[in-house]
């Protein structure tokens, strides 16, 4: 890579509030298959202000990269981040989509980088990264589901119209929790009048249209995904499939056509007949019988995540065991305060630890995932915020609680532009979603989404770009979308 500094100059007065560093701004260039590509990346904070004062309530950290047009030439911007709650993009970045990625310790330029079809905007909420409140009490406005839906979107809007592109159309992708704020996100933007266009909810469903019996016919089409992770441990019988490919249409037909019909008669259904159910599902996922429900003839997430592997898998990729520790990306924060000149001295949180920065009492704040609000209701009590709890533990499911309504999503947002382009992301070994739930969800989706939202599986896990082959495939559709965009009209409020 060759770096040369351009200048430390955009919104240096904002950008310094706190004593951080002004914008910079910097040239590269990098060497990819398809040929060299010579870019800029800008590293920054925005503030986030409140409506009725003007006052700054927090500033948000942003690495951007950018491509010039050629003549005439509109590119799309990418927004992305990850989820948590707690996050920042780095994983993403440095790992997945960015222009150059971690490997063995050091950064190389990345041949699967999403920039060759779209700019990109990586961005930490508040609380994570470079990003923080200006206050301790500023903080709560950040961490719930509402705060942190309308920092996003105003971070976005603000950034839009600093760098003068509130015209260029958008793709929202967000990653986990993040694929929930990514389809509220493009929503709030659509009602401002943004152009979005795409919208990449990777590794997780949220914010799509329900339809009849999914609360049946979801944990139903699940054996599939667990059949291909069973196969994965060597202990699917051959007849059932020697290939996830093959595993996945078998588990998925028998599912249909044997599994789903029996669970609808379940209730009056003889106990020899539910016992021999039982066991042939067990034979079929790699569990012991009795770690299936005698009574319901099925099991949760949870049950087989505990009953799969010798010892318990990481909850986020079945392939791997407890404990997991996360590849380092401490290689890209430095490029972050050396390549990119961005030389802040705060932690980025979410990779260095928080403990090495100052607190003045010695007693350092918890994580922001451990305070995060999980309710879309403003005034919810402590007490239904703890009934939601115990309400979500009770499932057996992996994942997080939430309390109150969903706030408008993904569906939302394709109701206000129906020429929206979705993609929707999920790895074949990812405890939390499934991609035969994906599958059977798009066979429901009402006919306007024919044409408009793509489901793609990848062998990998929750971090679909920690697998080579699935990193190059999903570059391909993230790219692929940002193509789609360029094509697809532009919004018109």
């Amino acid at each position: 890579m060759i770096a040369a500094a351009l200048g430390i100059a955009l919104c240096a007065a904002a950008a310094g509030a706190q004593d951080q560093p002004p914008t910079a701004i910097t040239r590269h260039h990098a060497e990819l298959p398809g040929g060299g590509i010579d870019y800029t990346a800008e590293a920054g904070r925005t503030a986030i202000r409140d409506v009725a004062t003007g006052a700054t309530l927090g500033h948000t950290f942003y690495l951007a990269y950018a491509i010039a047009p050629a003549r005439d030439a509109v590119r799309p911007i990418t927004f992305i981040w990850n989820g948590g709650p707690g996050l920042p993009a780095a994983s993403l970045n440095f790992e997945g989509a960015g222009p150059r990625r971690i490997v063995d310790g050091r950064l190389i330029d990345n041949a699967d980088t999403w920039l060759t079809d779209s700019d990109l905007v990586f961005v930490d909420p508040v609380g994570t990264g470079f990003s923080r409140p200006v206050s301790a009490e500023a903080l709560p406005a950040f961490t719930s589901v509402v705060g942190d839906v309308a920092a996003v979107t105003e971070f976005i809007r603000a950034w839009l119209i600093q760098h003068r592109a509130q015209h260029r159309p958008l793709i929202v992708a967000g990653q986990s929790y993040g694929a929930g704020r990514a389809g509220s996100v493009a929503y709030r933007l659509l009602e401002r009048g943004f152009d979005v266009r795409g919208l990449a909810l990777i590794s997780n469903t949220q914010g799509l249209p329900d339809y009849p019996d999914q609360a049946l016919i979801a944990p139903a089409m699940h054996v599939a995904d667990y059949a291909v992770t069973a196969l994965y441990y060597h202990k699917l019988p051959a007849e059932y499939g020697t290939t996830p490919a093959a595993a996945r249409a078998e588990a998925e037909r028998w599912a249909r056509e044997t599994y789903l019909p029996a669970l609808r008669r379940i209730a009056t259904m003889p106990i020899a007949e539910r016992d021999a159910l039982r066991r042939e599902l067990a034979r079929r996922i790699g569990l012991a019988p009795d770690k299936i429900d005698r009574d319901t003839v099925s099991l949760t997430q949870g049950t087989f995540l505990g009953g799969i592997a010798p010892s318990m898998p990481y909850y986020l990729d079945y392939r791997f065991l407890e404990p997991y520790h996360y590849p380092p990306l401490d290689a890209g924060v430095a490029s972050i305060r050396d390549d990119l000149g961005y030389n802040s001295d705060l932690p980025y949180l979410g990779v260095e630890p928080i403990e090495s920065g100052f607190a003045p009492t010695g007693t350092y704040p918890p994580s922001i995932n451990s305070s995060w609000l999980h309710s879309t209701v403003y005034d919810a009590t402590p007490a239904q915020i703890e009934q939601a709890k115990k309400a979500f533990a009770a499932t057996g499911r992996i994942g997080m609680y939430r309390y109150g309504p969903p706030l408008p999503g993904a569906a939302e947002a394709f109701a206000l532009n129906p020429n929206l382009h979705i993609l929707v992301a999920h790895g074949a070994y990812d405890p939390v979603g499934g991609c035969s739930i994906d599958a059977e969800h798009g066979r429901h989706l009402p006919p306007a989404y024919v044409g408009k939202i793509a489901f793609r599986c990848y062998l990998s896990g929750h971090a679909i770009y920690r697998d080579a082959g699935p990193r190059a495939q999903f570059a391909d559709d993230m790219r692929a979308l940002a193509r789609d965009v360029l094509d697809a009209p532009a919004f018109r409020p």
